[in-house]
């Protein structure tokens, strides 16, 4: 049977956690993006404490996946003076554990890339059908897959309760989830999940959004990899929930109309994690050196540097990093940068010059 996103009997699925009702009602407030940001920044900072006080979860652990080119003017949307047309980004996996109050132990693994499957996505497709074989090499750096980091964490892949991601761009996941019907690609029959009891958290927005792609969507998206994976494993939600002690995830609309943010309490402090922006200097473009970044944040009085390659609605993902931005703590290594965690972390690259960050992460770390 095909998955039909459009279809309410196959949304109207479990939910889980607590929902956070602090940030509800932003869409409605009066006013305009404007008054909504003033509203954002004052009720992030009473969620700030809320979210404080519930705990941290039980360990957070890192695990990079590969490198990757990616065009500047997405990434530094509007503000990047650099020559260089591509930079790099690295896309890392978190491995989140928490203990529930009744003893339950969880698993949740936060962009958990289907690196091979995600070539297929149509720009990636396109921009490898255009470089010759020895620039990729130079170009994409694989450092280890999902199943891998899950192994050396010994964590079996039946132990794993949740799959998150800020969006599904790039993504496929039947193997991970499994499917109800053959699939050439991938065999002879329907796949078996890799995850046999895992559910996808994710917003019912983007979900519904995937039925119908509007033309700036679709070089992002592989909607046909999404229509006979078993509906039973997603869980379609709506706005922001606690998910853990210090785990929740935060609805932050804008770089897609579904995107959310996972938000971690650690022993460092209140870390966001997602793909709104792709440096932490993107929420402090005042200390960045890369060429542009600073003098056109003074010139335009703009706080933070989108990654806007769909350009759905750039005021409210504007808003959306302005909420993570005054979620989090300061970084302990440089308190200059907050500590937003991108999914996609700009790297520096040799063949990527003037887009080299001022300051990285590299990894959350909570034990």
């Amino acid at each position: 049977m095909k998955l039909a996103w459009h279809d309410t009997d196959v949304l109207d699925m479990p939910t889980l956690g607590t929902p956070i009702t602090t940030l509800g009602g932003l869409a409605d407030v009066p006013g305009g993006y404007g008054a909504q940001l003033g509203w954002a920044r004052a009720r992030a900072k009473e969620l700030r404490t809320e979210f404080a006080a519930t705990g941290t979860p039980d360990t957070v652990t890192t695990c990079d996946l590969v490198t990757l080119p990616y065009p500047t003017r997405f990434g530094l949307f509007r503000a990047s003076r650099a020559i260089a047309p591509f930079l790099a980004i690295t896309n890392r996996m978190l491995v989140i554990r928490w203990t529930e109050s009744d003893g339950r132990r969880r698993v949740l693994l936060f962009e958990p890339s289907d690196v091979q499957l995600g070539r297929n996505t149509p720009y990636f497709a396109a921009l490898v059908r255009r470089t010759p074989g020895p620039v990729r090499s130079l170009m994409v750096t694989e450092h280890g897959t999902v199943l891998g980091h899950l192994a050396r964490l010994g964590i079996a892949p039946e132990d794993v309760d949740y799959l998150l991601f800020d969006h599904l761009h790039t993504q496929d996941l039947r193997r991970w989830i499994g499917t109800s019907t053959p699939q050439p690609d991938l065999g002879d029959g329907p796949v078996e999940p890799v995850f046999p009891r895992a559910k996808v958290i994710v917003q019912r927005h983007e979900l519904l959004a995937m039925s119908e792609l509007h033309p700036l969507q679709r070089p992002w998206y592989q909607p046909d990899a999404y229509r006979e994976v078993r509906p039973e494993a997603f869980l379609a939600v709506d706005g922001s929930l606690l998910l853990g002690p210090g785990v929740a995830v935060i609805s932050t609309p804008g770089h897609v109309l579904g995107n959310q943010t996972l938000l971690l309490n650690t022993s460092t402090g209140v870390w966001a994690s997602s793909e709104n922006a792709i440096a932490a200097e993107c929420l402090a473009p005042e200390h960045s050196r890369m060429p542009g970044i600073a003098r056109w944040a003074r010139a335009w009085q703009q706080e933070v540097v989108l990654n806007a390659n769909t350009i759905e609605t750039t005021a409210e993902q504007y808003n959306s990093l302005i909420i993570e931005k005054t979620l989090v703590d300061r970084a302990q290594a440089d308190p200059r940068f907050p500590q937003f965690f991108p999914s996609s972390e700009l790297t520096a690259a040799w063949t990527s010059p003037g887009t080299g960050p001022t300051f990285t992460h590299k990894a959350v770390t909570h034990i």
